[in-house]
């Protein structure tokens, strides 16, 4: 979901592993004052096969008031670049125009351009749940080399040449692509864990750090197009780990103590991801690409499904963080999607990169609620 072909997200692995570890967490109060507008009209610009939408008042949000929307402003403009270049059944086109007069650093000048060219509908599921799963994922970062070496020797491959003009489907098992030769000279990088290698592959993108102090991009480039499976959920099948271990953490620790095993686990898999380097011109400090071809933000960006809600539009989450009932209440942009994601009130929610991100991502399986924004 990093980019538009990605095939799963971290979502995958907090269904798969974090839902094994995270508590059931309270679903969102609503806030005071929650009311219908006067019509609780659906929009006429927008509609989906698998989501309903009421027109609600803006004090509908719970903390829209105390969300700091000058940190919301750099992803809504990156939407914004992406939303001017579409044919849209929504017009973005006006309130895109208009977003070049508000001072992004003023968190009421924000609010105020929202509340004035935008009207709030209330999601619900076609059956009419109002919420829905809120899952995490994020960008993985290590340490690597584009040469092997004794330290970084886990190697990251790019798409088989022979591939490219005729493409066994579904191609061989991760096992059988490992043992049969076939990816010798495809190469791209080498890093250290092969763990974190993998959870690269679940997330389809990643950033490694090389000794001379560069950054490598690493993209989405295919798949051998066979089913994923959790490689925790055979390790736990074989109480390998318990409940409390499945996470990446835990998962590292088991390889550490079982590295002539580790192949065997990752087999388990038997999907297996190639990637491509992006160019270098990219800063390392944006997020990658999502689906709606911007670079994500940390906390500020989601996947969505599309089937629900448009691609590029601001939606209001109203959730908890991990592990936690601490509101997690934020403006958001839906600039991803992915596989994993299905539903109309259903979100992965982008922490950003490296391992603290990763840490809050692997466990993030809470209750939420979502709100779409849409030009008045």
């Amino acid at each position: 979901m990093i980019s538009k072909f990605k095939y799963v997200s971290l979502s995958v692995f907090a269904i798969l592993v974090a839902s094994l570890v995270a508590g059931c967490s309270t679903p969102p109060t609503r806030g005071t004052g929650y009311r219908s507008s006067s019509s609780g009209a659906s929009p006429s610009s927008y509609s989906s096969s698998i989501a309903s939408f009421s027109a609600v008042s803006w004090q509908a949000l719970p903390g829209w008031q105390e969300d700091d929307l000058s940190q919301a402003w750099p992803a809504w403009l990156k939407s914004c670049d992406a939303l001017r270049k579409k044919n849209s059944e929504v017009n973005w086109r006006q309130v895109c125009a208009q977003a070049s007069n508000v001072s992004g650093r003023d968190t009421q000048a924000v609010r105020k351009y929202f509340e004035s060219n935008f009207q709030v509908y209330e999601i619900r599921t076609s059956s009419g749940n109002d919420t829905g799963l809120i899952t995490g994922y994020y960008e993985p970062v290590m340490n690597g080399s584009l040469t092997r070496t004794s330290t970084y020797n886990v190697p990251l491959y790019s798409y088989p040449s022979a591939w490219r003009k005729s493409k066994p489907n579904p191609g061989p098992t991760r096992a059988e692509l490992m043992s049969s030769g076939v990816l010798n000279g495809s190469e791209i990088a080498w890093v250290q864990d092969p763990v974190a290698a993998a959870s690269m592959q679940i997330q389809g993108s990643g950033k490694i750090r090389l000794e001379d102090g560069r950054i490598l991009r690493l993209g989405f480039a295919g798949t051998n197009d066979q089913p994923f499976k959790s490689f925790a959920q055979w390790l736990l099948d074989r109480k390998e780990i318990t409940r409390s271990e499945a996470t990446m953490q835990g998962i590292s620790q088991w390889a550490k103590r079982n590295p002539d095993r580790v192949n065997e686990m990752l087999n388990a898999n038997p999907r297996f991801v190639f990637f491509k380097e992006l160019p270098g011109n990219v800063s390392a400090d944006l997020g990658p690409n999502g689906a709606l071809g911007v670079p994500l933000t940390s906390e500020r960006s989601i996947a969505v499904d599309l089937q629900a809600l448009p691609l590029g539009a601001p939606v209001f989450l109203a959730t908890t963080k991990p592990l936690s009932n601490q509101p997690l209440q934020k403006l958001v942009m839906a600039q991803d999607t992915g596989k994993a994601i299905v539903g109309g009130v259903r979100a992965d929610y982008y922490w950003g990169s490296g391992e603290s991100a990763g840490e809050m991502a692997g466990r993030m399986k809470q209750n939420g609620r979502m709100w779409l924004l849409l030009p008045r």
